[in-house]
């Protein structure tokens, strides 16, 4: 097993990226939406993984900053289905739930390696 497969926040990652997946499944949605949505949750997953095999801080810092900053993209894509009203507003909230917590665990991280 590798390191970065034990880290908490890979295994959040992996969980909303299925969840974004679930998502795409369940709802009738243009396929540039589909699109952005499965790329930019997957990629907060591989960011941090990649990130986390460079040796320099800098290195790592630069992966986590895109990591988080594709979870934005997600929460910018969720915020449009919800007021699309593609997903209702339970779901939406719990998407948003998620997603803030990444986002923070993501910026205790990268402010450490600053």
């Amino acid at each position: 097993m590798f390191e970065f497969q034990n880290l908490d926040v890979y295994k959040k990652a992996k969980a909303f990226h299925l969840d974004c997946k679930s998502l795409i499944l369940a709802n009738k949605l243009d396929n540039y939406v589909k699109d952005q949505l499965g790329r930019a949750s997957f990629s907060i997953v591989l960011n941090i993984a990649e990130g986390s095999g460079k040796f320099s801080k800098p290195d790592r810092r630069n992966y986590f900053v895109t990591a988080r900053a594709s979870v934005f993209e997600c929460v910018a894509v969720i915020d449009m289905l919800h007021d699309s009203e593609l997903i209702n507003k339970d779901s939406f909230e719990n998407y948003l739930k998620k997603a803030d917590e990444l986002s923070r665990i993501l910026y205790s991280m990268i402010k450490n390696l600053s």
